[in-house]
């Protein structure tokens, strides 16, 4: 309840101007990468495969949790659209959170060619400044 009351104050305040957005972006080391350890780029996978999440010159840590050179996994899936870097990341399909410091996934797709993008986000589910963003890789689902 207390983390819902925290969110629900996070939006009003964003919604009055009370905290500016920029405020809420975090920091990121120059260095820091992320990236994927499993599948490849141009792999061919099963429907249901798994996803492997890579983070160098960075820590883990949950969404809600203020934590200095930290956050956490968001992945996109054939994401065609633009990414508002001071703002939360839209939650939907094409974008999943992985709010609970999760490194793995397992996913299931439908046959084709996919892209996939790893973006890192701090406590709040905003990118990093510099964004952490891995490369678009392509998948081919069998």
């Amino acid at each position: 309840m207390r983390k819902i009351q925290g969110y629900l104050f996070l939006l009003a305040c964003l919604t009055t101007g009370w905290i500016a957005a920029q405020e809420l972006v975090s920091s990121a080391p120059e260095n820091a990468d992320v990236y994927f350890i499993e599948p490849t780029d141009g792999a061919e996978v099963a429907s249901t495969f798994t996803i492997k999440f890579g983070l160098r010159g960075m820590g883990i840590a949950p969404a809600g949790v203020d934590m200095e050179n930290t956050g956490h996994h968001h992945l996109l899936i054939d994401f065609d659209g633009e990414l508002d870097m001071t703002q939360p990341l839209p939650v939907s399909d094409q974008v999943r959170h992985f709010g609970k410091g999760q490194t793995e996934t397992e996913i299931t797709l439908p046959a084709g060619e996919h892209q996939l993008q790893l973006v890192l986000g701090n406590y709040l589910h905003i990118p990093h400044d510099p964004a952490v963003m891995s490369y678009v890789i392509t998948v081919m689902v069998k």
